[in-house]
This record gives structure tokens, sequence and C-alpha cells, in this order.
């Protein structure tokens, strides 16, 4: 069967929010933000459906390609839980205890759509196959100053010793039941 959807612009919604826009998670989207995130430095880029940085939930797409670093982190003051849900692609999520050990290692996309995690658990990614579209929910108000407590036993990005970190995250991913897709 054949379906055809007519594209139509932002529609505002009057549900007592004068600024609210109904806003598509198509194709389009997603292919722009792919070669967005192909053009910068970090690998990644996000585009927020929240209007402002104190707005709560923030929900969000998280493009992020192959080689893309997430320093391990976590949220705990304030706490905050986060919600990953994979659109496209394949990535490992990790756990950490406190001493920097993988406590759970989780591909996304392949073994399980998502993840639900609450606030204080270390936790970072790596992305397994040539991009990863993943949409995220967790607490506003963001203020850059407080959202995460980054792990002091990985490093930070930028430091010399990302390659190998995450070189060292994708061999553990490897150990996981079956072989990423291509």
């Amino acid at each position: 069967m054949n379906c055809t959807i007519r594209r139509r612009p932002a529609t505002p919604y009057d549900g007592g929010m004068p600024d609210a826009r109904i806003q598509l998670l198509d194709r389009a989207l997603i292919q722009s933000l792919i070669e967005r995130a192909s053009r910068s430095p970090r690998l990644r880029t996000n585009h927020n459906f929240h209007a402002g940085m104190e707005d709560n939930p923030h929900r969000f797409l998280n493009v992020m390609l192959r080689g893309t670093y997430v320093a391990p982190h976590r949220h705990r003051d304030p706490p905050k839980p986060e919600s990953f849900l994979v659109l496209e692609g394949e990535l490992a999520f990790f756990t950490f205890d406190d001493g920097g050990r993988i406590a759970t290692t989780h591909v996304l996309g392949r073994d399980a759509m998502g993840i639900d995690i609450p606030p204080g658990v270390w936790h970072t990614l790596a992305v397994l196959t040539p991009h990863a579209v993943c949409y995220e929910v967790k607490p506003g108000p963001y203020s850059a100053a407080n959202d995460k407590d980054f792990a002091p036993w990985a490093p930070r990005e930028g430091d010399p010793g990302v390659a190998a970190y995450l070189g060292w995250l994708i061999v553990e991913a490897g150990k996981t039941n079956s072989p990423p897709s291509t």
C-alpha cells in the first residue's frame, strides 16, 4: 500500500500555550541533523523540542556519529533521571560503579530500544554504527554549571586519553551477545 504524507509547516497549538508548536520527527529532520553532526568537531548535535533551558522536561534528539565521546557522568545535584530511546542506529550504553568498573552494558537499537536510568548513575555511551539517533528526555532546567558530575576516573572530552578509553569501551561492547549490524 502506498501512502502519501502531506507536510505542513509547524502549527500553533492553542492549548493555553501561545508559543507551542507541533514539531515532526521526520526523515528530513534526521538527515539534516546527521549532516550538521558531521560538520561538528564533537561529531554530534542536539535538536531541542523544548523552547528554553528553563523548561521542564527537556526533550531532544541527540544525533551522534561513530567516534564521538561523551565523558562518563551522572546527574546527582540536582538529581535527574534520564530516558534514552534509539530511533536509528546502535550504541552501547554503559553504567559504572563508583570506582569506574563497568556495571552494565546494553546495546541500544539492537538488544533493547531504550533505557531509563535513575539519578546519580554513572553512565556514558559509544556509537557502534556510522550514526545513532536518540530521543532523550530529562528534567529541566538545564544549567551547565551543575548539569553533570564528571567521573574522576575517566578522561574528559579533549584529553589525550580519550581515543584509548573510547576504544576500550567499544571492545567491551563487543563482548555482548551479538555483533553490531552494519
